[in-house]
């Protein structure tokens, strides 16, 4: 369970919750939320529920009262049932095929409206005013989790960023040292050629002017 704040931040006034219901998989769901699109999102649904006739409000007292008591969480039975809505219900008994199914979701929809013409108990407005602000102060603490998260993120890929600016740094750092080393080398060879060349002309004009020498003796010695 994450760990609750200390101070919480002062907050727009909860709007009233109403209870919506759907049916998802081998469950039928409810949630006390103050609007559709709220209620979508404590489901996790992808795609507009309510749009596609799957999901709507409930006036059913005993859901209402249910989901009143727990705003914000979403409560469960298996699908084609009747029973209470909880927050860990088992999956259905009796499993049946897809042609079946449906016919179980027709009969749980028409029971509520049968209970709802029976029963007149609704939630008063006292209990009302209590679920929608405990549903706006779980909004709060769901939203301070979902900071902390990115927070925690930002700062790990910002590690992450450093430790490749590191690396980038150190391997630059690598690269220019063995280029200056090569540049080095390359310069004292060069100085190198630059001497051999050097001794190599005086050289050649040592002999040039030894050779003339040389030759003129010859010709001396023949004539």
């Amino acid at each position: 369970m994450p760990n609750k704040l200390k101070s919480e931040p002062k907050s727009k006034p909860a709007r009233k919750l109403k209870t919506y219901q759907t049916s998802l998989g081998f469950y039928d769901q409810a949630v006390a939320a103050p609007s559709m699109k709220a209620a979508l999102e404590a489901w996790g649904a992808s795609s507009n529920l309510f749009h596609q006739g799957v999901a709507k409000e409930t006036d059913d007292p005993d859901i209402v009262a249910a989901t009143m008591a727990s705003p914000g969480v979403v409560l469960r039975r298996p699908v084609g049932s009747d029973g209470p809505f909880t927050e860990s219900a088992e999956l259905p008994t009796d499993l049946a095929d897809d042609e079946a199914r449906p016919k179980a979701k027709s009969k749980s929809k028409k029971s509520p409206a049968k209970g709802a013409t029976k029963r007149s108990r609704k939630v008063d407005d006292q209990q009302a005013r209590k679920a929608a602000a405990a549903f706006a102060k779980e909004e709060r603490r769901r939203d301070a989790e979902r900071r902390k998260e990115e927070a925690a993120r930002a700062r790990e890929r910002a590690k992450e960023r450093a430790r490749r600016d590191k690396a980038v740094a150190t391997a630059q750092a690598a690269l220019d040292a063995a280029r200056r080393e090569h540049e080095a080398k390359v310069e004292a060879i060069e100085a190198e050629r630059a001497a051999l060349d050097e001794r190599a002309e005086a050289e050649e004009r040592r002999w040039d002017k030894q050779s003339k020498k040389l030759e003129e003796a010859l010709r001396r010695a023949h004539a």
